[in-house]
């Protein structure tokens, strides 16, 4: 037997060893074959808005786009993560919606539009809607009008006389765009109602009107009834008017002082009682005068010229011209000695915020529309309550509104149809509305009321029985009630 010692056993396992591990040394390796990391592409593409995807005429939107990719891993796009993302408005113009490379979007005109993003051939949307806020409002009789952002002009109540301005004669509960004409498709930039018509400016300065014109009060140099806007003069300085019952007042962009429609209590100021059925200055010496401000009642007028005076005329049965007196007056006359900043008329009372925030009232006065505490009527300018925050009035039927300083509103006077927005009976005295500090404007019409809040929505209550209210029913309103932006 062959003997073997025990430090050759050892070494045999230990040799195998390191043979097995290469510490045998002498041997090559075979280098392993390099691992190709798998091509990650992008496979979805999320569009995303900072804020509510309906906005506003001229308001901005930022969207941003959230690529996913194929190992699943997501990061934001731009033009420095992605050379080629590309935004775009689906319409592939920017009537609607503009959008820049950083997808920033300028809302441009009503309507909707989709805006994508791109890369290659992968895209992302997102659908946008554009409105347009209201930004004037006016009322008179049993109708309203209103301008939005787009410089529309809208329309709905009573519609018997076409007053409306759509082409028909069909009282609508909702608002319709005033029908455009072919003399001129140019936006409009104010408007005021009368009882059965209304006047309204373009941002051309030229002047419109529609509806009754019995009178004359449409200014077109006839007595026939237009549905439609119809051009009363080619003049294009015209920057403010007032409707009455059935007169207008207007002022140029020098100031001057211009009136027509009826004149039967000399509410034109022209020193007759003859209507005119066409724009007629005041005669000398108020010819050249500058006036600031104009308001129109039912049968009277109010105006205040550039050092702040206060002047009236036209039917005085409840002292509603402010003279101390009950007499009509068919020419301008100067109403105290006080200073006003601007002035309101009802249809039988007139309303006016001197230049501290006061506010005075004078004229009929049976349904606490002077908001004095009593209901009798008063031939004369008289403080209404200690408040002089008064930012802006208006004056109804037998009603009245007005917003503070602070963005609170009030009313008072006759509240038969909830024009107070109180849901209480009359209120002879100033009584807020709720509690919010976003009014900025009133209107009132014969028994209903409109105002604008500080965001540009249209806020309405009162009679209803014609539409007037333009939320799509006939029932009056007690409170407040949102007219939507379409």
């Amino acid at each position: 037997m062959k003997k073997f010692t025990f430090s050759s056993l050892l070494a045999a396992p230990l040799f195998a060893v390191l043979a097995a591990c290469g510490g045998g040394g002498g041997g090559s390796s075979t280098p392993a074959t390099p691992v190709t990391p798998p091509v990650v592409t992008l496979k979805s593409i999320a569009v995303t808005a900072a804020g509510p995807t309906t906005i506003q005429v001229n308001g901005t939107l930022q969207l941003a786009a959230t690529g996913t990719y194929s190992d699943g891993t997501t990061k934001t796009l731009t033009t420095a993560t992605e050379s080629t993302l590309a935004w775009t408005t689906k319409s592939g113009g920017s009537a609607v919606a503009a959008v820049t490379n950083a997808g920033l979007v300028t809302a441009k005109a009503v309507g909707s539009d989709t805006i994508n993003a791109t890369v290659g051939t992968v895209v992302g949307s997102i659908n946008v809607t554009v409105n347009a806020p209201w930004i004037q409002v006016a009322a008179g009789g049993y109708q309203t009008a209103a301008i939005k952002a787009d410089n529309k002009l809208y329309a709905w109540g009573s519609n018997i006389k076409g007053q409306l301005g759509d082409g028909t004669s069909i009282n609508r509960n909702a608002p319709v765009t005033v029908a455009p004409v072919a003399s001129s498709t140019l936006p409009w930039k104010q408007v005021a109602v009368g009882d059965q018509f209304v006047v309204a400016i373009r941002t051309d300065g030229s002047l419109w009107a529609w509806g009754l014109n019995q009178n004359g009060q449409l200014g077109d140099g006839t007595l026939v009834e237009k549905s439609v806007p119809t051009l009363i003069s080619k003049d294009k300085d015209w920057i403010a008017i007032a409707a009455g019952k059935a007169h207008v007042v207007a002022l140029k962009g020098t100031g001057v002082l211009w009136t027509w429609g009826r004149n039967a209590n000399g509410q034109l100021g022209l020193g007759t009682t003859a209507d005119k059925q066409v724009p007629t200055l005041l005669p000398a010496p108020l010819a050249t005068a500058t006036w600031l401000a104009v308001a129109a009642g039912e049968t009277h007028t109010l105006a205040i010229q550039k050092d702040g005076s206060l002047w009236a005329w036209g039917g005085n049965t409840y002292g509603q011209v402010g003279n101390s007196t009950t007499v009509d007056v068919t020419a301008p006359v100067r109403i105290g000695t006080a200073n006003f900043t601007s002035v309101a008329a009802g249809a039988f009372h007139s309303l006016a915020i001197r230049s501290g925030g006061t506010l005075y009232a004078w004229g009929q006065n049976s349904s606490g529309q002077l908001g004095n505490n009593g209901s009798a009527l008063v031939n004369a300018p008289v403080q209404i309550g200690p408040d002089s925050n008064w930012g802006m009035v208006a004056g109804g039927y037998a009603h009245s509104l007005g917003v503070h300083n602070d963005g609170t509103l009030w009313a008072w006077g006759a509240n038969d149809s909830g024009q107070l927005g109180t849901g209480t009976g009359d209120v002879p005295s100033p009584t807020q509305i709720g509690n919010l500090q976003t009014w900025k404007t009133v209107a009132a019409g014969n028994a209903h009321s409109v105002a604008l809040k500080a965001d540009q929505t249209l806020w309405v209550w009162g009679r209803n029985d014609e539409g007037q209210l333009g939320n799509g029913k006939n029932a009056a309103s007690q409170v407040p009630v949102n007219v939507p932006y379409e």
